[in-house]
């Protein structure tokens, strides 16, 4: 009996940790066909005196009803499953009300990075999936079907996760939240599954991430990742490497290239929470190198730039 007891303890432990397991946050978006074929794109200045289009999300939320009732219907759905949700059009009003110098960062020398709207969106809706949807009503007399796609994308990398996509029975119903629901659901749970054990995996092998080093060309502190530091005469270069293996997941980072201006890292596994067990992105990660640089024995001027949810570029020499 008492084997029994502890057993029965075991199991209704091993289901409540399952039960208390974390989910990832999503963020749902339409997809950039749908955007595209519906008429919402916009070109944006890509800095090289060029332009790209890219998903205009404000004005398709402000002339989609059904769009709005198709991301609503989706939100409740994963809620309804434990998966917490950003809203996209509540992420777009945040945005809208921050200063205008979170779309331009200049440094004092005039050197400057922008970021996409996109890439700000993700940066500061940090949701942990992004979930594109594509959906598309056919009429057959009386009678309406809809079919949809939903892909599941790492907002971090971009990377795709896994997808779902089916169709409704045909129906009288003109309402797409409704299509929608009868569609979605008989696949959802399988999709949710994929999407949790994504996550999963990032707990144990850790968030993948980019990191860019750069210098400031003639910078004030005359620096350079071959400057050389200590008794032992290391260059700049090889002590970012050492502190690259000591703080990601195992000490797992691909370096793609470097030269006495520029060090590119990706494949970086950054841990999801970091020593105090508050939530670690790529920029807080870049802000715990730029403190160890900036203290002794280098004190080296650090700039930290974001580029999105999922890279940062540290500008070495100033400000």
């Amino acid at each position: 009996m008492k084997k029994i007891f502890i057993l029965s303890v075991c199991l209704m432990s091993a289901v409540l940790a399952f039960s208390q397991a974390k989910k990832p946050t999503i963020m749902v978006v339409p997809s950039d066909a749908w955007c595209n074929n519906n008429g919402y794109m916009k070109a944006i200045p890509n800095g090289e005196g060029s332009t790209k289009n890219m998903p205009d999300y404000e004005t398709a939320l402000n002339s989609s009803m059904d769009l709005k009732l198709a991301i609503a219907k989706i939100n409740d759905l994963m809620m309804e499953r434990g998966f917490p949700a950003k809203d996209l059009e509540s992420q777009i009003k945040m945005i809208a009300q921050q200063n205008a110098e979170q779309n331009l960062v200049t440094s004092k020398s005039g050197n400057e990075m922008a970021e996409s709207p996109v890439d700000q969106l993700l940066r500061v809706a940090k949701a942990d999936i992004i979930l594109e949807l594509t959906w598309d009503v056919k009429v057959q007399g009386p009678k309406r079907t809809l079919t949809y796609i939903l892909e599941g994308k790492d907002s971090y990398t971009g990377k795709s996760i896994g997808g779902s996509n089916g169709t409704s029975a045909p129906s009288f119903s003109a309402d797409v939240a409704v299509l929608l629901e009868e569609a979605v659901v008989a696949n959802i749970d399988n999709f949710n599954n994929r999407l949790q054990q994504y996550f999963d995996d990032l707990f144990t092998n850790g968030r993948e991430v980019a990191l860019e080093i750069r210098v400031f060309a003639d910078n004030e502190a005359g620096i350079d990742l071959e400057s050389e530091f200590g008794e032992d005469q290391t260059e700049l270069s090889e002590i970012i490497d050492d502190w690259m293996s000591d703080n990601t997941v195992e000490g797992r980072f691909s370096k793609l290239g470097s030269s006495e201006n520029y060090i590119a890292y990706e494949q970086v596994r950054i841990p999801l929470y970091n020593a105090k067990g508050k939530a670690m992105d790529t920029e807080a990660f870049a802000r715990e190198l730029r403190n160890y640089l900036r203290k002794a024995p280098y004190n080296i001027p650090v700039k930290v730039m974001n580029r999105g949810l999922g890279k940062c570029i540290l500008v070495l020499g100033e400000k």
